[in-house]
């Protein structure tokens, strides 16, 4: 019998869950000085997101890449079109495809 009763008892009756999938982000605008880092973190440890996000050289954008599930993704690249209170996202420009399953928890770096 299943623990959850919305689940079926049978595993081969549960619909497949899609493959994880990676997207990679580069995010424009004043996204640097606002805690756009710190945010983009949190956002992806609620979505249980593994990837990473950094300031990049030239001032202006963050980029980060980051896998899951294809739903917590999309959640991800809608709020990246947002940004926090302080920030100004002129555009963002994003990729997806498979994930490489080799990163781990959602982390802050440097270039």
């Amino acid at each position: 019998m299943s623990a959850d009763p919305s689940e079926p008892a049978d595993p081969r009756d549960r619909p497949a869950r899609a493959p994880a999938q990676r997207l990679a982000a580069s995010v424009f605008g004043r996204v640097q000085g606002v805690g756009f880092r710190w945010w983009v973190r949190g956002i992806a440890d609620q979505l249980a997101l593994t990837g990473w996000v950094q300031n990049n050289p030239d001032e202006r954008s963050v980029e980060l890449v980051a896998e899951g599930r294809p739903e917590a993704l999309d959640e991800l690249e809608r709020l990246l079109r947002i940004g926090p209170s302080g920030a100004w996202v002129e555009h963002v420009e994003v990729s997806r495809g498979p994930a490489s399953g080799t990163l781990g928890r959602f982390q802050i770096t440097r270039p």
